[in-house]
């Protein structure tokens, strides 16, 4: 079933990937947990094309990720290939992208995507280019660029870029772009739609959202694209779990739910944190004093739960975790937990104290109280 595009987001994400019902079947398919099936009905001369006609084996496909990566691509707006994880993900595409060009990357993006480049692609005679989320975009940064990967809401920074504007400049150079939509979400921002050519993104936070499994996608226009990264997919043995894709289809339907929560606690935090004397560099996509606030309001559709802020040092984070009920300290976001992470222990190039807040499904009140609590035991 295809989705309408009038429909809005809840319905939507209860319905996207659907199959026509029948009669006796489950409301919701079982994940299919197989290694090889069955060829019984397979004729010799008509083996060779098996592989797109029918599952034979499952390294080269499996009917539960098609449900999901069919969900994923009607929110994305594109045509998805699901993988393992974001990195396997998001490493896919830059190897594809390798051989053409220049990579451009985020500097203050997620940290292991430049650990990856700097590790395999670099040595191999790659170029990469490293330019902040803000800015400045020079135009010798697209000059013989094969790939522009843009991060936007940036992790941990939550800076933002103007999509559309650099989507337009770097295909007037012949790059192409893609958007790490891990922080968005398909419900916060959809790139496709604003003129990337490629939406990567880690399906272990937000998307399916109670943090028990790691997948990631990517999503494109491209067909061609497509078809490259489910070779390389079914060559390079990166494939995702069924058992995971449905975890995450399942979770799927209340994807809307979750992110209205998640949203309405980040903006409590933000407004309750904004004056509170152990915090500085308070930074909120959806407030209307952050400085990313007016692209962010012309290109995403919501603001999603992260924000982020700096506390002295790595002492008063540790008192602050200590003093918290609520919070736990976790190295991933979008769950229904409310989770913080010091980001210096990972190497990202942040202050010591600099404090990455996922606000979970918490109410509101109860959360905003527990923070402002542990806050105050960290500057008596």
């Amino acid at each position: 079933m295809s989705l309408d595009p009038d429909w809005g987001d809840g319905t939507r994400c209860v319905h996207a990937g659907e199959t026509a019902p029948s009669k006796g079947s489950p409301l919701t398919p079982g994940p299919v947990l197989a290694a090889p099936f069955h060829l019984a009905d397979a004729r010799p001369d008509t083996d060779a094309g098996l592989a797109e006609e029918a599952d034979f084996y499952g390294r080269a496909g499996n009917p539960t990720w098609r449900r999901l990566e069919s969900a994923i691509g009607e929110l994305d707006g594109g045509e998805c290939v699901l993988f393992p994880s974001g990195m396997a993900a998001i490493s896919a595409l830059l190897r594809d992208a390798s051989g053409r060009g220049a990579l451009v990357l985020p500097s203050d993006g997620y940290y292991a995507t430049r650990a990856f480049a700097e590790s395999e692609l670099v040595p191999r005679g790659v170029t990469v280019r490293a330019v902040p989320t803000a800015g400045p975009w020079d135009d010798d940064v697209f000059d013989g660029a094969a790939l522009v990967l843009l991060e936007t809401p940036s992790n941990p920074g939550l800076d933002v870029c103007d999509i559309a504007e650099l989507s337009a400049r770097a295909h007037t150079a012949g790059a192409v772009v893609a958007v790490d939509n891990t922080t968005a979400s398909p419900l916060g921002q959809r790139p496709l739609a604003l003129g990337a050519d490629v939406v990567v993104a880690s399906d272990a936070k937000a998307l399916s959202g109670h943090s028990d499994l790691l997948l990631g996608h990517v999503s494109t226009a491209d067909a061609a694209l497509a078809r490259r990264l489910r070779e390389a997919r079914t060559l390079g043995g990166a494939i995702p779990g069924p058992f995971e894709a449905w975890l995450a289809y399942r979770s799927l339907s209340t994807l809307d739910l979750r992110l209205a929560r998640q949203a309405e606690n980040a903006a409590a935090l933000t407004a309750a944190l904004r004056d509170h004397p152990a915090v500085r560099g308070l930074r909120w996509p959806g407030s209307a004093g952050d400085a990313a606030h007016e692209t962010a309001r012309r290109q995403m559709r919501r603001f999603g739960g992260v924000l982020s802020f700096e506390l002295a040092d790595e002492a008063t984070f540790s008192r602050f975790v200590a003093a918290s009920r609520l919070v736990v300290e976790a190295t991933s976001f979008g769950g229904v937990h409310s989770t913080v992470d010091r980001r210096a222990r990972w190497g990202d190039p942040v202050a010591p104290g600099f404090v990455r807040f996922s606000s979970g499904c918490e109410d509101a009140a109860d959360l905003v109280a527990d923070v402002l609590a542990a806050l105050d035991s960290c500057v008596r």
